[in-house]
């Protein structure tokens, strides 16, 4: 029987494009999850968007001579684009300005509020003094009042984990403009997170198997619960649906609070879309479901500690008790699979000291498969990992167009000239046999480690199979055997019946190589199904794009195939191109190293 398994992916901030250090946080690393669960049989929904309401949308339309809105529309356009060329299958990829997501914050919002987890009271706000402009907590910085980091920021301290007041720092100042803040006395909700303790606490206890870092972060962020800003002073946002706060035209929801909700909107937004509108219940309401969420290590928080505090409001579970709210009793978090950074010369990507590659130029420059192959085999899923063109090029030259792209060509190259197509296997050796039964163990070992999201050595189990498969190649050497056709056939077919495994088990990692390599084969139809581009309408508002998918009609699946003797071969084209070594020593006009 099949699992339903959500995969929620981060929702990436529409002020402007996504760099390569985004994606490898949280686009790469869960499209090859879920398409590895699509393969193995499971129901996967995943689903994400832009995020799109926040003072920093502001701040940046008026850089641009912009309205919010357009500079909203303007980069939701430009990110789902870059998603969709990157490969990532949504089932659904939409956005936070959507009336169907404003419905489902302020559902969740009134639940927590019915239940007593929501507090009005009077606190101190940051405010630009030259624009008037409430400032977000995260976009002032100054000292730490507890252990004297001097970049922590307004809502926590990265150096000793401690939660923050913008009030409480030492020196404040402006991420945006370096000036002061002024703070002035503002009413406004609080979430009383430390009602959530105990319950946070149990549930941490029974998640055995996340990484480290993230388990540690979420117990120690728990120790020192306080109550949370739940509404800001500014006029772009989720209004709060309560009288005489809805038409107040400065509050609205806090961006933190309506974005992590977003996971489930977009569910229920995709049920509505896919013709059953209940459909999103068999992923938030069943027990026995698997709830996903994939995330770089700066939001780890927010989902390991804070949207499992809204989803127990909502159900009624923390200190107060309460009733659930519209949604029924909401699955928590299975696991949060956070990765840490994509570092570049050893500091993080900023755009704004030229320090950056951005997903579309890369794109356009190398294509999608480099990008995900690197981003598996050298990204930060456990420790921060430094890009360098060196690297990349090292890898898809040697790797991805000698190891993979070789075996491909060569064997179906051999099999073309020979025999036109497949040729049929006569009797296997002692060689043929061991070829054979690594490449079957292969699907055990491979799907065991991408299960556990162990993507790096899943991607190096799978490429362990390639090299044996050239050494085979290499010590048999079919080119030689014209006086054994017999021999020669076989060996041809051990070697493309593992290529045929191979890129099965390269498809979560690759999965437009593994199209053509599947074509290449003799195969015919949808492979590895791609997100496509759509235009959705909504009542009462624009219309905009959304990434989905068939991926039900899709082949690929998580076994060995036995290969068809007969089925008739192309000569085949080349899978990778190489790399100019002196890219290594550069890198692109585009992308500066700083």
């Amino acid at each position: 029987m099949s699992s339903h398994v959500l995969t929620a992916v981060a929702w990436p901030y529409a002020n402007g494009p996504r760099h390569i250090g985004h994606v490898s946080g949280f686009g790469v690393p869960a499209d090859v999850f879920a398409r590895y669960q699509r393969m193995i049989g499971n129901q996967v929904l995943m689903v994400s968007g832009t995020d799109e309401h926040g003072t920093p949308i502001q701040v940046q339309a008026e850089k641009e001579g912009l309205s919010t809105r357009e500079l909203a529309d303007k980069y939701n356009r430009v990110i789902v684009e870059d998603l969709a060329g990157l490969g990532l299958s949504y089932d659904l990829f939409t956005r936070t300005t959507t009336n169907n997501h404003y419905t489902v914050v302020q559902n969740i919002f009134t639940a927590l509020y019915e239940n007593d987890y929501v507090v009005a009271k009077t606190s101190l706000g940051a405010v630009s003094p030259s624009t008037g402009r409430t400032l977000p907590d995260r976009y002032i910085e100054g000292t730490c009042p507890i252990c004297g980091y001097e970049g922590a920021r307004g809502d926590q301290c990265d150096n000793c984990g401690n939660q923050l007041d913008p009030a409480d720092l030492i020196n404040p100042v402006s991420r945006i403009n370096g000036e002061t803040p002024e703070f002035v006395e503002t009413e406004h909700f609080f979430l009383d997170l430390p009602a959530f303790a105990e319950a946070l606490t149990a549930w941490l206890k029974t998640r055995k198997d996340w990484r480290p870092n993230v388990l540690k972060f979420s117990q120690n962020f728990i120790d020192d619960l306080k109550p949370r800003a739940i509404t800001r002073d500014l006029d772009w946002g989720v209004p709060v649906p309560l009288e005489g706060w809805r038409d107040q035209p400065m509050k609205r929801l806090y961006v933190w609070f309506d974005a992590v909700i977003g996971y489930l909107s977009a569910s229920i937004e995709w049920a509505q879309r896919s013709g059953d509108p209940d459909a999103w219940k068999q992923w938030w309401q069943d027990p026995e479901a698997l709830g996903f969420y994939f995330m770089g290590k700066d939001n780890i928080v927010f989902h390991s500690v804070i949207w499992p505090a809204l989803l127990l409001g909502h159900n009624g579970k923390g200190d107060h008790g309460g009733t659930e709210g519209v949604y029924g009793q909401l699955d928590l978090p299975d696991e949060v699979v956070s990765s840490e950074f994509l570092t570049m010369s050893g500091a993080k990507f900023a755009t704004s000291r030229g320090l950056v590659i951005y997903v579309r130029d890369f794109l356009a420059e190398f294509g999608p498969d480099a990008l995900r192959y690197y981003i598996a085999a050298a990204g930060p899923e456990n420790a921060d990992a430094d890009f360098t063109w060196e690297e990349f090029v090292r890898r898809n030259n040697s790797e991805l167009a000698n190891e993979w792209g070789n075996l491909v060509n060569r064997s179906i190259s051999m099999a073309h000239k020979n025999n036109g197509e497949i040729p049929t296997a006569g009797e296997l050796t002692e060689a043929d046999d061991r070829l054979l039964t690594a490449s079957r163990a292969a699907f055990d070992t491979v799907g065991d480690l991408l299960g556990k999201r162990r993507f790096k050595n899943a991607l190096a189990e799978a490429m362990r199979l390639v090299g044996l498969a050239n050494a085979y190649l290499s010590e048999t050497e079919p080119w030689k055997l014209k006086d054994d056709p017999a021999r020669r056939d076989t060996v041809l077919h051990v070697a493309l019946q593992v290529v045929s495994d191979a890129n099965t088990l390269l498809t979560p990692f690759l999965p437009h190589a593994a199209q053509k390599v599947f074509e290449a084969l003799g195969g015919e139809g949808v492979w590895a199904a791609q997100p496509q581009i759509r235009t959705v309408s909504q009542d009462d508002g624009p219309d905009y794009p959304v990434l989905m998918g068939d991926y039900t009609t899709q082949q690929a699946v998580w076994e060995s195939r036995p290969i068809v003797a007969g089925t008739v071969l192309d000569k085949p084209k080349p899978l990778f191109a190489k790399l100019d070594a002196e890219l290594g020593r550069t890198g692109p006009e585009w992308a500066p190293i700083g």
